[in-house]
């Protein structure tokens, strides 16, 4: 039974972090779908993989469902859970990218779970049909109202690391050190700021706009960042991440947007809830 589940519990797992953004959740429904494939007949199965998605995605619905409950009681802005150099999860984010994952949170559960079904795991939509439990020309009109709607708001940052390397490096020293002028030159003027600290770490609790407010926040709390702080980089699809680092431990990541056309930062997303920090290494 294990043998049958192992092959394919990386795309179990990687459906339900792209459903969810959370780690714990994504650990919760495949340990779900293993228990239902425990008490399924799987003589009677012929695709094991689309059989074991199709549980996950069901499964992932309805904790999406259930968590906007809890979302509701969250202290402040929630956003997804950032994996990074985790050598058991590398799989999990390989290929979304964290502002796409911020943009799906604004799609319905049957929404998100179609698009990720078809756009990020190529399903065919009668696939996508079974997994869901709705009609196929359903889910096409699901389909396309998720794809539009995640168009609209997709941001387009440029491929070229090292302009958003050089931009994120700018950033973080005139953040670190509190230099107001420097921040203003490297941001953009409709740069937007969101936070997670979840209630457990010092965070502005709505969104933060425009260059004069972000810049102002960071450098008058510069002063807070703890001594031995060091900043470690990565490289993601189309956005920067960066750790603030004491003892080698991650205590805030950031993740940046640069603008492809004048090379500031145009949005900044930082998570410091350190529940949220474990598939950060």
């Amino acid at each position: 039974m294990t043998d049958d589940f192992a092959p394919h519990r990386a795309v179990v797992h990687a459906v339900a972090y792209r459903m969810l953004g959370s780690l714990d959740d994504a650990d919760d429904v495949v340990q779900e779908t293993w228990l239902r494939w425990a008490r399924t007949d799987r003589g009677d199965v012929t695709d094991p993989r689309g059989y074991l998605v199709r549980i996950a995605t069901r499964a992932a619905i309805d904790v999406r469902r259930r968590a906007a409950t809890r979302r509701e009681a969250y202290v402040g802005t929630w956003l997804p859970e950032p994996v990074l150099t985790d050598p058991d999860r590398a799989e999990v984010a390989e290929e979304v990218s964290y502002a796409m994952l911020v943009v799906l949170e604004t799609l319905s559960p049957l929404e998100r779970a179609v698009f990720v079904l078809r756009e990020a795991f190529g399903f065919d939509y009668a696939e996508v049909a079974a997994a869901v439990g709705r009609s196929e020309p359903a889910v096409r009109q699901l389909a396309h109202r998720a794809r539009e709607h995640v168009r609209a708001r997709q941001p387009r940052y440029p491929a070229d690391r090292a302009v958003g390397r050089a931009a994120t490096e700018r950033f973080m020293r005139a953040a670190v050190g509190g230099d107001l002028a420097a921040l203003l030159d490297v941001l953009a003027p409709d740069v937007t700021l969101v936070c997670d600290g979840g209630g457990k770490a010092p965070a502005p609790r709505r969104p933060i706009n425009g260059a004069d407010r972000v810049a102002r926040f960071f450098a008058g709390t510069a002063a807070d960042v703890p001594a031995g702080t060091a900043v470690r980089y990565a490289d993601r699809p189309g956005e920067q991440w960066a750790l603030a680092v004491v003892g080698g431990t991650a205590y805030a990541v950031f993740v940046l947007g640069v603008d492809p056309g004048t090379g500031r930062v145009s949005a900044i997303h930082l998570v410091a809830n350190p529940d949220k920090l474990r598939g950060v290494r």
